[in-house]
């Protein structure tokens, strides 16, 4: 059995850390961010379509936003495996 609240907090701090990882390649090596997005989508020059670089509250609201989803889509999910274990 997972402990859904163990499950949830554990992918909440990764994707935070992971998030804001990615920003810090962003500001120090754009070409390594620009190499890094289009990979993920096969090479395909996606990074190109990215609007300016976001403002600080924009910054942290995009942020919450998704630690916030992966929160809860992580809570579900182990809650979801545990009633499917039963």
């Amino acid at each position: 059995m997972l402990n859904p609240l163990a499950f949830a907090n554990s992918l909440a701090v990764v994707t935070a850390a992971f998030y804001i990882l990615l920003r810090v390649v962003a500001l120090v090596s754009p070409a390594a961010f620009e190499f890094l997005f289009n990979a993920q989508f096969l090479g395909a020059r996606v990074a190109s379509l990215l609007p300016r670089p976001p403002s600080f509250g924009e910054f942290v609201g995009t942020g919450v936003t998704i630690v916030v989803s992966a929160w809860a889509l992580s809570y579900g999910w182990a809650w979801l495996y545990n009633r499917f274990a039963r």
